[in-house]
């Protein structure tokens, strides 16, 4: 709370952006690449927590990703190839 955001490490960014976006309750909250700058535990923390409170205020998260492992994990997969939706 006393640290400016250039003193916080990308994660902590990270995790200060997702409590922002989910403390108004939003009915949609839109995410790219969320963990594309973080390393991988620090990656994973930020997807166990977006995904907590995803399930606990039900809003819908659309993920936008590279990452198959997480797209998994989401109850919808759209697939965009050569500009088209599949």
């Amino acid at each position: 709370m006393d640290h400016l955001p250039k003193h916080l490490s990308g994660g902590e960014q990270q995790r200060v952006a997702i409590a922002r976006a989910f403390v108004v309750q939003p009915k949609i909250l839109f995410a790219d690449e969320p963990t594309g700058n973080l390393d991988a535990a620090t990656g994973s923390q930020i997807i166990e927590l977006m995904l907590e409170l995803n399930r606990a205020q039900g809003t819908t998260l659309i993920l936008v990703t590279h990452d198959e492992a997480l797209a998994r994990r989401c109850n919808r997969q759209l697939h965009l190839a050569a500009g088209r939706v599949m």
